[in-house]
């Protein structure tokens, strides 16, 4: 009945299935345990009428026209240019940490005198991780990276990771550098902005096609045996000849034969407030202060116009796969060498793609992961059928 099983419905599942139907003609199943598709992408309507994001703010930005050009055909978009800010000593900065952020939190003439140096070391409109700014040899320099480390940066991360900054890998600290520039976007990404009607609205319009078929509340393995020897498939006890797309936990797959890989997970608790407006912008992090990290207002992100409002505490927190979601791979070099022995299991098994955050253990933003798909789709789907 099927050429393509694909587990998972979010980014590189609806993705590699729209793809694999419309460009090859060929029938796919997407196998979801959640009951909706969408991924951590998923919004929805609340009872207020606000379009609230399910798994926490998803801001799409992409220097990418390729994706950009993609996902167009399935949305229209709202442009919007995020911006974050930081309550740094009692007052909301702009995060991350730039040239006006430094005016807001030193004197003018301390500020000058910073920027100057900063300018002249490293020049103008460059972005440079808190780690690699730690280690300039200037006295002026030195205090103030250990004041952006020590105000923003530490307590944020061990909110947020339960790790110092050092314990972990440099492309998960280097996701929020110092910013040397003027500009106080979150992102500076040539194309910006929201679905005009939600993501979910999105993957409805990229999964509208007759050769899919979507099963939801559905663990994979309820409906499909897999011999990790020979890497037979069965589907409803049938034998499968064609492809499976995996994208759940690479570790789940086989079982935790090698051990579980850690997760971060997140909990989140909605708030909706009888006024128009609660903050100034976006996102507000709180790196010192409170047990959450950040709080997001809808309404700057959807541009509706109503008298309440509803917002989003962000609460960072261990990851149980009994009790709650992995949402970000703790990368570190343990996790990395455990991770490998799964990928070593995986690329012995022919007729499984294994993509994405989890089947992949790595941190995507959305047009990575989907340029990620369709990069998949060219090189392992649509030329095995050339």
């Amino acid at each position: 009945m099927f050429n393509y099983i694909i587990v998972g419905a979010g980014f590189v599942g609806s993705v590699l299935a729209e793809r694999i139907a419309t460009q090859l003609n060929k029938k796919v199943i997407i196998i979801e345990k959640r009951n909706h598709i969408g991924g951590n992408a998923y919004d929805y309507y609340n009872k207020e009428g606000i379009l609230v994001h399910k798994y926490g703010p998803h801001i799409f930005h992409t220097r990418s026209k390729e994706v950009w050009d993609y996902l167009s055909q399935f949305t229209e978009w709202l442009i919007y240019q995020h911006h974050v800010l930081g309550l740094i000593d009692g007052k909301k900065v702009p995060i991350p940490f730039n040239l006006n952020t430094l005016y807001e939190v030193f004197p003018n003439s301390l500020a000058k005198k910073l920027e100057e140096k900063l300018i002249k070391h490293f020049g103008f409109n460059v972005k440079i991780p808190i780690l690699k700014l730690r280690e300039v040899n200037d006295d002026d320099l030195q205090f103030l990276a250990n004041y952006i480390y020590e105000k923003i940066f530490l307590n944020y991360t061990i909110k947020q990771w339960g790790v110092k900054p050092e314990d972990l890998d440099p492309t998960v600290t280097g996701r929020v550098p110092v910013y040397i520039s003027r500009d106080n976007r979150y992102f500076q990404d040539q194309f910006q902005g929201m679905p005009k009607y939600g993501y979910t609205k999105m993957f409805e319009n990229m999964l509208d096609h007759s050769y899919i078929k979507i099963l939801l509340n559905t663990d994979y393995k309820e409906v499909i045996d897999m011999n990790l020897e020979t890497g037979e498939i069965k589907l409803f006890d049938q034998k499968f000849e064609g492809k499976l797309i995996y994208t759940g936990p690479i570790d789940y797959f086989f079982n935790y034969k090698h051990g579980n890989l850690p997760y971060r997970s997140l909990n989140f608790k909605f708030e909706t407030i009888d006024m128009e407006q609660f903050q100034e912008v976006g996102t507000v992090n709180y790196p010192n202060n409170y047990s959450f990290t950040r709080i997001t207002e809808f309404k700057h992100l959807t541009g509706q116009k109503t008298n309440k409002t509803t917002i989003v505490k962000e609460f960072s927190q261990e990851y149980d796969p009994n009790k709650n979601e992995p949402y970000y791979p703790i990368k570190n070099e343990e996790n990395l060498i455990l991770f490998k022995l799964y990928k070593k299991e995986a690329d012995k098994l022919d007729n499984v793609i294994f993509a994405g955050r989890l089947a992949e253990y790595q941190y995507y933003d959305m047009d990575a992961v989907v340029a990620k798909a369709l990069k998949i789709f060219k090189e392992k789907i649509y030329k095995e059928k050339l």
